[in-house]
This record gives C-alpha cells, structure tokens and sequence, in this order.
C-alpha cells in the first residue's frame, strides 16, 4: 500500500519532537520553525497538554456533544479570559476548513445573503466552501463550480471596498495572509473594512487559524488593529498539537443558530477539549502573549543583522513570531540548505521562507536559524549565478 503524498516530500524522517526541536531516525536534532505549518506554536509534546490528554484518556475519549463532560466546563472556564471580544460562544470542530465552512454558513444563514468577499492571495482551506474563498487558482480551478457567488477583492486595498455592497453576506479576511507570504494588513484597511460590513450589514469573518492563539504577541491578531470582528475562525496552536479548531460567535449570532444548522462526528470530543484546556492554562501561565512579542522584535533584529547586506534579500516581515523572509527567487535550494543545517522552515507564496516558531524560542537558536537562512540565500544566489 502506498501513501499519497499530497504536500512536497521533504525527504526526512522524524521520529521525536521536544519544545522547539525535532530529531529524523539518525539521532540528528533539528530546530523546528516549520512546526507541523505552525501547529506546535506551544512547542512540541508540551508537558501541559500532554498531562491533560494522558488523564482525559483514562477517563473517555469518545462522548457525542449531546452530553456533558467535566472537561468542557473547565475548558469554557480556562479559555473564557482568552476569547475574542464580544464572543461568548464556541462551536469546536477538527480542522481550520471546517472551521470556516461553519463561519460562511453561519454568515448566509444569519444575513439571509449568498454572496461572499473575500481577498486575492487569500487561504482558507481546501474543503468545497473554504476552497472558494481561497484565492489560488491551481488549487481551486479542477474542483469548480464551487460556492458562489464570490468576489475576490485586493488585499490592503481601501478603494475596491465599496465592491462589499447589500447582497453581501460575509466578507473573510486574514489579519496576515500567511501562504501567499507572511503579508500583515495595513490598519487603515482594516478599520476602512470594519466600517463598511458595518454599513451594509455584512457579517465580517476573521480567519485567524494561522495567526490566533498568540502569534502575534496579542491572543489575537485582529487585535493589533483596534476593531471587533462578527465570528472568528481559530485552529492549529489552540490544541497544542492535537486536531481541534473553533468557531467563536456572539451572542445575538448564536442564538439565531437551530440544531442540525453544522456539526461534526469527532467536533469537541473529549480529547480536543482536553487539548484546549491545557493549552489556554499554558497560554496564560507562560506568558506565551509576552514572550511572543518580544522574542518577535528580536528575532527580526537578528535577521536584518545578518541579511540586510544580501541583495537578494527584499524585506523582513510579520508579527510576532510570525516572520517571512521575502527574497528575489524560489526558497526551494535555501529551504533545503537550510536543512542540511539543522533548520526546518517553509515556503509561503513563491518567494518567501516562512518560520512559525514555537514560543520557547531561544536568541541561540534565533541565531542558528539566521546563519542557516544566510547560507541557504547565499549558496542560492551562487547556483543561479553560475547557471
């Protein structure tokens, strides 16, 4: 039997992961910012969540939602000071496409509309409703027709807003577009898109499966930029490496939801609230907000040191430990440089070598990544110059 490999083949086998590192079959330990495409942000196999998935797992790991567990009270107790403003309200699921396939229902079932904004370089999954508003062509084009009708507006662009008009249900957005290359918005053009959802009456969704839980150096990243979203899509690092995703709606939302409206065989299982759970006591008992701010600004300050004299190298960028390296060319021969040096990153758009780092990051390894990206642009640079 064969595995279908539909992510590229990095010709690596890891077998152990610890905080911020990973070791392949030979022993070889390796920094790890690529972290499962920024899931293990808490670090890998953290003592927390590890702790709460052994003890959840002696009690039962399988329950319907229809019942109640312990668990999920003490996840809502935990996780209530970390939600995003005006959201009293979670429908947990497994992945960041559900995530946002619950979103852009809840947003037509709500507004009564069918059409859909969203922005061009956008990701937002790959499931039929999610790959709608997912800007990549190669990626959408074999599957169509999808959801419509939708409109792919440019990102950080304030005029082609007044396109989000009365038949517009909801409008989805990333605060930084991660996969087309580390990409943060302006925040003229945020607050110019919180005005007008606001006046048409479209719900506006932010999509902060990548960016939320911390990232940034806020708990969430639409919160650099001073507005308050309709619903919120959150996934990757708010399980603390275990599949978990979550919907957070407000109150005059969810109460206009019915039974039956979503669901999910495997959504707020036991083991994901578990996940939660430790994960949001981490959050907050390690300063992952704080450490995540700084370690950022002086992640980038090392960068600028030892890139800014590489011509190839065009900007450094990002928030908090969210950070890309935008370069002349393809990552591809400096991704696999990077590697052969002990460093795991990965690519975002067509020119970017992306690092999600987990929070316990250390300056040493700020530096060893720095020196290994220095030597994969530079050995680049070389081969393309000699053909």
């Amino acid at each position: 039997m064969k595995f279908i490999q539909l992510y590229g083949d990095r010709g690596l086998t890891i077998v152990k992961g610890e905080d911020q590192y990973v070791w392949d079959i030979n022993g070889t330990r390796y920094l790890d910012l690529h972290t499962g495409i920024g899931v293990a942000f808490l670090g890998h196999r953290n003592r927390r969540v590890i702790e709460y998935l052994s003890r959840q797992m002696e009690n039962i790991m399988t329950l319907s939602t229809s019942f109640s567990t312990p668990i999920r009270d003490e996840m809502l107790k935990e996780l209530d000071p970390l939600k995003p403003d005006k959201m009293d309200n979670i429908i947990l699921l497994n992945s960041g496409t559900e995530a946002v396939e619950a979103a852009l229902k809840t947003a037509r079932k709500i507004t009564g509309r069918k059409k859909i904004v969203a922005f061009k370089n956008s990701f937002h999954g790959r499931t039929a409703g999610s790959l709608s508003v997912t800007w990549n062509r190669r990626y959408r084009e074999p599957f169509e027709p999808l959801m419509s009708p939708v409109q792919f507006l440019t990102y950080n662009n304030i005029d082609e807003l007044k396109n989000i008009d009365e038949q517009t249900a909801a409008v989805i957005v990333e605060p930084i577009q991660g996969e087309s290359g580390v990409i943060p918005a302006n925040e003229d053009f945020i607050k110019a898109l919180r005005e007008q959802t606001q006046k048409v009456g479209a719900l506006l969704v932010v999509d902060e499966v990548q960016t939320g839980f911390g990232r940034t150096g806020k708990v969430w990243a639409y919160q650099h930029y001073g507005i308050i979203p309709d619903l919120l899509t959150a996934g990757k690092a708010i399980g603390g490496g275990f599949p978990v995703s979550a919907l957070f709606l407000p109150d005059w939302i969810a109460e206009k939801l019915e039974e039956g409206d979503h669901g999910s065989t495997y959504g707020g299982n036991p083991m994901a609230i578990a996940a939660v759970t430790a994960a949001s006591k981490v959050l907050k008992e390690d300063n992952v907000i704080e450490q995540a701010s700084i370690k950022g600004e002086i992640f980038k300050k090392i960068l600028q040191e030892k890139l800014s004299d590489l011509k190839s190298v065009r900007e450094i960028r990002g928030k908090g430990l969210m950070i890309g390296i935008e370069i002349r060319f393809p990552p591809a021969i400096a991704l696999k440089v990077m590697q052969d040096e002990r460093v795991l990153a990965l690519k975002a758009g067509s020119t970017v070598i992306r690092f999600l780092a987990p929070y316990m990051i250390t300056q040493s390894d700020m530096e060893e990544a720095s020196n290994a990206a220095r030597k994969g642009i530079i050995e680049t640079e070389n081969k393309r110059a000699t053909g």
